[in-house]
């Protein structure tokens, strides 16, 4: 006998179907525990190893190499579009999507998601400062881990991809992995950033991510959300 309240989902699945099951949050969460695991491997590696310290300048220094007056240009004005401002309007832009598509929860976890994950990044920042080994005349400032830029362009693109309709899923996946990539590229080739503050960057906005799917995953369990068209 079904009990009350999956009467209407038995219903929409059909005849002799059963409705589908809602994903639950261990997962995403589990994941989440790996990039907590990333994050602290990767500071400890970078700024405690002194192999992993030179291997960190040495890779920022051959990335300084591709340094152009045109190249220099382009990176600025890309890194440009994640300034607050910028910040501000691409997170407007999604939520917009979300809530025009009848999504108020993944509105909700964009939000939040576009908030935190900048913020933490500076938050980390004076708290895990330490001193990098120079090459040449670079240098770069010791409160430096995890990259703000970096962290707000992964954040950015995961978000996009959230947001989006299955169909065009694959595309804006694409696309939001080369704006990342290419961020973190354009901070390496000016010397703001060391690698591995790039690296931070980017697996402190997965973990983000992480736990706002498995935020959603739980709130849709405990409030399903009503069948869509």
């Amino acid at each position: 006998m079904l009990r009350h309240g999956h009467v209407s989902e038995a219903m929409a699945a059909g005849p002799g179907k059963r409705p589908a099951a809602r994903p639950r949050a261990t997962a995403p969460l589990g994941f989440a525990g790996v990039l907590v695991a990333a994050l602290a491997l990767t500071w400890v590696v970078a700024e405690l190893v002194p192999a992993g310290q030179a291997r960190d300048s040495l890779a920022l220094y051959h990335f300084v190499l591709l340094s152009r007056p045109h190249v220099d240009l382009l990176a600025n004005d890309l890194l440009r579009l994640l300034d607050l401002p910028g910040l501000v309007l691409w997170t407007v832009a999604l939520v917009a999507v979300a809530l025009a598509r009848g999504r108020p929860r993944v509105a909700l976890a964009v939000a939040l998601v576009m908030a935190l994950a900048p913020l933490s990044s500076e938050a980390l920042k004076p708290l895990l400062a330490h001193p990098h080994v120079p090459i040449g005349t670079l240098h770069i400032n010791d409160a430096s881990w995890p990259s703000g830029h970096s962290t707000a362009a992964l954040a950015l693109a995961l978000c996009a991809v959230l947001v989006a309709p299955a169909r065009l899923r694959l595309l804006v996946t694409a696309l939001g992995a080369a704006f990342a990539l290419a961020v973190g590229c354009s901070l390496l080739i000016l010397a703001w950033h060391m690698p591995s503050d790039v690296l931070g960057g980017y697996l402190l906005a997965a973990l983000w991510m992480a736990l706002a799917v498995a935020g959603l995953r739980a709130a849709e369990r405990r409030w399903p959300s009503a069948p869509g068209p």
